[in-house]
């Protein structure tokens, strides 16, 4: 199963809260998470079929910005 990685500028819990309900509306999302401990506040998300601009656009939509990194 594919996992996209985006580097965010999500900087804490309260802000994972906040992205919580933007991604929990779309649906294909099988996980994601954000690693706060990574200097590049790390999200991962893992779908069989969501297109990176897409998720793009969604994170925008909620107030953050973040960039595909690539493998």
């Amino acid at each position: 199963m594919p996992i996209l990685v985006f580097k965010t500028n999500i900087t804490d819990k309260k802000e994972i809260r906040k992205l919580s309900p933007f991604l929990k509306t779309l649906e294909g999302i099988i996980k994601w998470n954000v690693d706060l401990n990574d200097e590049d506040k790390i999200l991962r998300i893992v779908t069989p079929n969501l297109a990176t601009a897409y998720i793009s656009s969604i994170l925008q939509q909620a107030g953050y910005h973040c960039l595909e990194l690539e493998d």
